[in-house]
C-alpha cells in the first residue's frame, strides 16, 4: 500500500510539472513611454508590459523581463539572453533577414515633432538644412536616413529617446521622427513639450516602417512562435489590445491593416 501511495504522489508531481507554465524572458528597452518605462518605484510599466502579461496569461507562460538598449535587442536575442523581443519593434523586411516575428499585434504611425510655428513638415523641402533626432536602431532612423539624409537633412541617432527630447529642448535639434504614441505621451503631454507639436501627417513607407509591431523571435524557435501566435490571437479576439490602446494611446487607431 505504501508503494502504491508513493506511485500516486510521483504521478501527481509529474502532472503538476507538466501543467506548470513555461518560462518566457522578454527583452525590452525600458526608456520609451508609454510602451515601456519605469515608475517612481522602479517598476516596469506601459503598454508593452501589460500586453506581455496578457499574452503570458493567455499562453500559460511565466514571464520575466531583460533590459537592453534598443539597438542591441536583436544581437542579444541571437545570443540567447532572452527569448523574445517585446519593445514596440516593427516587423520589417530588413529585420526579417536576421530574426523571425510573431503575427502583427498592433500598429503605430510615425510622425515628426517640432516647435510650433517653425513651419516644418515631414518632407525634404521643409527639412533641408535642419537636424532631426531619431532613436538609434529604429525604423524611424532608417526612414530618415533613406528619405532625408541624402537631401541635405542632418540625422542624429541616440540610444535613448529621452536624450532626443533633451537636445530638442536645448535647441540642438529642429525635430524628431518618432512613433506618434511615444511622442505624445513621452514628450508632448508633459510641461516641457507644450511649445511643440506634430508637424504634418504620418510618414509612409511600408517597406521600411513595416506591417505592424510583433514580438521578435529567433528563426528556429518554431514552437515558441506557434504558442505566442495562438496567445496573441486570443488577446486580440478578447479585445485586450484595443482596451490597452485606449488606455495608453487614446485617439490612435492601432489596428493592423
Amino acid at each position: 500500500m505504501k508503494k502504491l501511495n508513493a506511485l500516486f504522489v510521483v504521478a501527481g508531481l509529474i502532472t503538476s510539472m507538466s501543467a506548470a507554465a513555461d518560462t518566457l524572458r522578454f527583452g525590452l528597452e525600458s526608456e520609451y513611454p508609454p510602451f515601456e518605462s519605469r515608475n517612481a518605484a522602479g517598476e516596469l510599466q506601459g503598454f508593452d508590459i501589460e500586453l506581455g502579461k496578457a499574452v503570458c496569461q493567455a499562453g500559460n507562460f511565466s514571464c520575466s523581463w531583460v533590459e537592453s538598449s534598443f539597438d542591441a535587442l536583436i544581437p542579444a536575442l541571437a545570443a540567447r539572453k532572452f527569448d523574445a523581443i517585446n519593445s514596440a519593434m516593427n516587423i520589417t523586411e530588413a529585420r526579417l533577414k536576421s530574426i523571425g516575428f510573431t503575427r502583427p499585434i498592433y500598429r503605430i504611425p510615425s510622425q515628426l515633432i517640432s516647435r510650433k510655428g517653425a513651419g516644418l513638415a515631414p518632407d525634404v523641402a521643409a527639412l533641408k538644412g535642419k537636424t532631426i533626432g531619431v532613436l538609434q536602431g529604429s525604423v524611424q532612423e532608417t526612414f530618415a536616413r533613406k528619405h532625408w539624409e541624402s537631401q541635405g537633412v542632418t540625422i542624429t541617432a541616440y540610444q535613448d529617446q529621452n536624450q532626443v527630447y533633451n537636445d530638442l529642448l536645448a535647441g540642438r535639434l529642429d525635430g524628431t521622427l518618432v512613433m506618434s504614441a511615444a511622442g505624445q505621451s513621452g514628450f508632448l503631454d508633459k510641461p516641457q513639450g507644450q511649445a511643440y507639436g506634430f508637424a504634418g501627417k504620418p510618414v509612409e513607407d511600408s517597406q521600411i516602417l513595416g506591417v505592424g509591431i510583433g514580438f521578435g523571435l529567433r528563426k528556429d524557435d518554431v514552437r515558441l512562435k506557434q504558442q505566442l501566435d495562438a496567445a496573441i490571437a486570443k488577446v486580440q479576439a478578447e479585445g485586450t489590445v484595443t482596451r490597452l490602446a485606449a488606455k495608453f494611446f487614446p485617439g490612435i487607431d492601432v489596428a493592423v491593416k
